[in-house]
């Protein structure tokens, strides 16, 4: 059987692509490595009742065309408000920003009158900006070396965009693409509790420091997140974040698609420089008219296809593209709710994001011993408790609770141990304990009790997440959301369009425009593209 489309990887943007071919009328199928779909969008029972969003674990970034033209809703995709991020500071005291402004703003006067009302003027200014930039997100990267018509008539679009906004605006807009969060948010705050935990939105997925360059944008990026409408807001999905993956296949199914799992791709058949088909690690040989990878650049071409059928210059802009995974994840499966020093006791604080992130030097010392080859012993944390707005995740009376942390540097030194790939896995798999240890003793610092709590930990490393994942070098985003790797640079100069220098063979995953996250943007987009050229 020859199928219209044959898509690599079972994870949201690959399904999503799936979804919209299936919509036109395509004969599609979806092929996943591992025994359940979702790629880093997974939900996982690790441990006898309890239930993890393994890796990616909160939702704000999944476009509302998306969630309404495949009727998410319709096939269990439901979202749980995230109210907002409590952060625990060493000398007892916390910030604890909610979803109602106003209280938020009364929060922040405690700690600077000035600080509040420069919220006011943040908030909308950011508004601003995202207004801005949401469009990109679904437009096809125009390439600015080519005369081609519609790419040129985009570029001056978002040009004619630029000019239209108020010159603050269009400063801002300047600043976010080239500053540092911590600059960015040094010309509206003096709080460094504030700063620093905003300022960890920028360093997400990233290897930088909050004072690194290019982090601001990064801001913005977590910052155009919506649910229902709602700007800036996160949530959980009931069931963890395989929920959504499991709805987005179940409106493909709808409309189609066969799904196979533990059906991991050995190589893409290609033939006069077209791709034709794949073979399957079993030797299976499935023929299709186009096929579409939403792995990452590296494993679709570096592994899947011999680099003698790419050009030389294409290759090369493979192996430059940056991955640096720099971020592990810490699961816990608990016996009670861990009960924080600032604000003892249950509460709705503990039913929003928890952040350790109280400084900005904090934040920069966890980054200077990354930079160093080893892992944060103080280390920059985002937790959730998802047990607490969702208990189907954890048994009665039990809790769920979420870590990802900062920074996990992919390449980790080990005096004496070897060098390489196969030494650098060897030196994670001696310290993957004494990073989880790492982790629980920082939460420990601010929930003292956590220790006496914890039935089950699963650590996850970036080799972890690769190798389980294929996420190569455990990045989250398939890359680094950095200035040279955005918009018509992301993967390859010359190659954002979705497609490759393989006829027939194009990317839908978060290796291309617009990046990372559960947003599925990259897979709608590749779909239109594939169906906008291919017959």
């Amino acid at each position: 059987m020859k199928y219209d489309a044959i898509v690599i990887g079972g994870g949201h943007n690959g399904l999503t692509c799936a979804a919209y071919l299936a919509r036109a009328g395509r004969k599609v199928l979806v092929l996943e490595r591992r025994h359940v779909l979702g790629g880093a969008a997974v939900t996982e029972e690790v441990f006898p009742g309890f239930k993890f969003s393994v890796c990616s674990y909160v939702v704000s970034l999944l476009r509302p065309e998306i969630i309404r033209e495949l009727d998410l809703p319709r096939h269990g995709m439901e979202l749980l408000p995230l109210d907002g991020t409590m952060t625990p500071m060493p000398n007892g005291d916390y910030l604890w920003r909610v979803n109602d402004h106003y209280k938020t703003r009364r929060e922040i006067a405690r700690h600077s009158r000035l600080d509040a009302e420069a919220y006011d003027e943040y908030g909308k200014a950011m508004v601003e900006m995202g207004r801005f930039a949401k469009p990109i997100l679904r437009m096809l990267p125009p390439d600015p070396t080519s005369l081609e018509p519609r790419g040129l008539l985009e570029l001056l679009s978002i040009g004619k965009r630029f000019r239209g906004m108020r010159f603050h605006d269009r400063l801002n807009q300047v600043q976010l693409l080239t500053m540092s969060a911590v600059d960015f948010l040094d010309q509206w705050f003096e709080t460094d509790v504030l700063k620093a935990t905003m300022a960890a939105s920028g360093i997400i997925g990233t290897f930088l420091g909050v004072r690194s360059p290019g982090t601001a944008y990064v801001l913005l990026h977590h910052y155009m997140g919506e649910i229902d409408g709602a700007f800036r807001s996160w949530g959980l999905s009931r069931g963890g974040t395989g929920a959504v993956s499991n709805a987005i296949a179940a409106a493909a199914r709808q409309h189609g698609v066969e799904i196979r799992t533990e059906a991991p791709v050995a190589r893409i058949l290609t033939k006069n420089g077209r791709a034709t088909g794949v073979v399957l690690d079993n030797g299976d040989e499935i023929a299709a008219s186009v096929v579409v990878s939403s792995v990452d650049p590296n494993l679709t071409f570096l592994r899947f296809i011999d680099e003698r059928e790419l050009p030389p210059d294409f290759v090369e802009g493979v192996r430059r593209y940056k991955f640096r995974g720099s971020s592990g994840k810490v699961n816990l499966a608990l016996d009670a709710l861990p009960n924080f020093t600032c604000l003892p006791g249950p509460g709705p604080h503990l039913r929003g994001a928890i952040s350790i992130s109280p400084s900005i030097d904090y934040l920069e010392r966890a980054y200077d011993e990354a930079k160093y080859g080893q892992f944060s012993r103080r280390p920059y944390i985002d937790m959730v408790i998802p047990s607490l707005t969702d208990p189907s995740v954890a048994p009665p009376g039990k809790h769920v609770m979420s870590c990802f942390v900062q920074y996990a540097p992919y390449h980790l030194s080990d005096q004496g141990s070897g060098i390489g790939d196969q030494g650098n896995a060897a030196n994670w798999d001696r310290q993957r304990d004494a990073f989880g240890d790492a982790v629980v003793d920082t939460i420990a610092e601010y929930a003292p009790s956590i220790k006496d709590i914890i039935l089950h930990r699963q650590v996850l490393t970036p080799v972890d997440i690769e190798r389980d994942f294929g996420l190569t070098e455990g990045n989250i985003f398939q890359g680094e959301l950095t200035l040279e790797q955005l918009f018509f640079l992301r993967p390859v100069p010359g190659w954002a369009q979705y497609t490759t220098p393989i006829d027939r063979l194009y990317m839908c995953g978060s290796a291309t425009h617009p990046g990372g996250g559960i947003m599925g943007a990259p897979g709608k987009n590749a779909a239109e593209r594939i169906l906008r050229t291919s017959t």
